[in-house]
């Protein structure tokens, strides 16, 4: 690495942090990190009074030492190293470009990457990710809502030390805004400050590809037996039809079949796949599965993410079938089908309705508010 300059406190202006400042986990349980700066940026130890300065473009290399200690090119430190980019600046990390800073947390023998960022800088990295940048702007604006009101409710709720989010579908789709598309800015600028409450507060804004003709109660998927909110006990749809999402046929392996009952309890090979209990808009919540050695009801959720969730594209069954090497299942919709459809958005927009009453459709009783 080059030689770099050390400044004082006093010369270096950090970005403030406001209480709207998003921590996404990058990656974690990393030995070594290549990260490229395409220009100015400067690198610090947690806590420390000196800054250093790295001019021009270069690969920067953090390495974990052990016992919790990081090495950055010369630098060296027992703790959280911080690399910040100045204005217009990007860090390429893993071919992704992020523009917040990215803090390098050790954890034992290894690290994590996270970037600090703010809300709409955030949501430029997300949009393009979870909705097609190509699609009308008004199912864009709904999505940076929905986005917007979600990410402040994981802030809320910080269930993590290190980080607000992860930068996957365990949280949002999150490739950094490095690379922004016209209509994403358009979308998120437009919205800035949005989120959607009821009874004055934020509520968790969940979201999916296609609803398969209508939206379930959110207690179908969570399992949780709290009452739901009037925004989260489902909505109708019909705008959804025009995705070859809405309707499909798949295969789920006899394997990954048999290895979901024997983890949770039932052993042999399974024979038989039914319909358990259904939600309101005939979602299954629960499958019966029966071997050779008995029978087991079985949360159908469960089961979709255990054999994966693209296989097995929804709970909205209409049928099952033994099929050879495993169990053919056809059905409607594409996710768990609790809030915002996302192919109804845009089928909405390009019916000509605007970003507040696909909201309003999707989130009843729920109110759009200025942060």
């Amino acid at each position: 690495m080059k030689k770099w300059l050390i400044l004082s406190c006093c010369l270096f202006c950090a970005f403030p942090l406001s209480a709207q400042t998003v921590r996404i986990l990058l990656a974690e349980n990393l030995k070594n990190a290549q990260i490229q700066n395409s220009g100015l940026v400067y690198i610090y130890a947690q806590g420390s009074k000196k800054k250093f300065k790295v001019s021009k473009p270069e690969s920067l290399s953090v390495q974990a030492l052990g016992g919790g200690k990081l090495q950055l090119g010369a630098l060296r430190s027992d703790g959280t190293l911080i690399i910040e980019p100045a204005h217009g600046v990007k860090l390429t990390f893993q071919k992704n470009s992020y523009t917040g800073k990215l803090y390098a947390v050790p954890s034992g023998k290894t690290f994590q990457l996270v970037e600090y960022t703010d809300m709409e800088n955030y949501l430029l990295g997300v949009l393009p990710y979870e909705m097609s940048p190509s699609w009308p702007l008004e199912a864009l604006k709904a999505q940076a809502v929905a986005a917007r009101t979600y990410t402040l409710m994981e802030i809320k709720n910080k269930k993590k030390k290190e980080f607000d989010l992860y930068s996957d579908i365990r949280s949002q789709m999150y490739k950094g805004s490095g690379k922004v598309y016209d209509s994403v800015r358009q979308a998120v600028t437009a919205t800035k400050g949005q989120i959607l409450t009821y009874q004055k507060k934020p509520f968790y804004t969940y979201y999916h590809a296609n609803c398969g003709g209508g939206t379930d109660d959110a207690k179908s998927w969570t399992g949780s037996s709290a009452p739901t909110i009037k925004p989260l006990k489902g909505a109708s749809c019909g705008y959804d039809t025009h995705s070859k999402s809405y309707s499909w046929t798949k295969t789920v392996p006899q394997k990954s079949i048999n290895n979901f009952v024997n983890k949770n309890g039932l052993k042999g090979n399974v024979k038989k796949i039914s319909i358990g209990k259904q939600s309101p808009s005939k979602r299954a919540e629960t499958l019966l599965f029966a071997t050779s050695k008995g029978k087991k009801e079985l949360s159908c959720p469960k089961f979709r993410l255990s054999v994966g969730s693209s296989v097995l594209r929804s709970c909205k069954i209409t049928d099952i079938d033994k099929s050879s090497g495993g169990f053919t299942f056809s059905g409607h919709g594409y996710g768990h089908g609790v809030g915002l459809c996302q192919d109804g958005a845009k089928g909405m927009a390009e019916a000509g309705k605007n970003y507040k009453k696909i909201l309003s459709n999707y989130f009843p009783s729920s109110t759009i508010t200025e942060q």
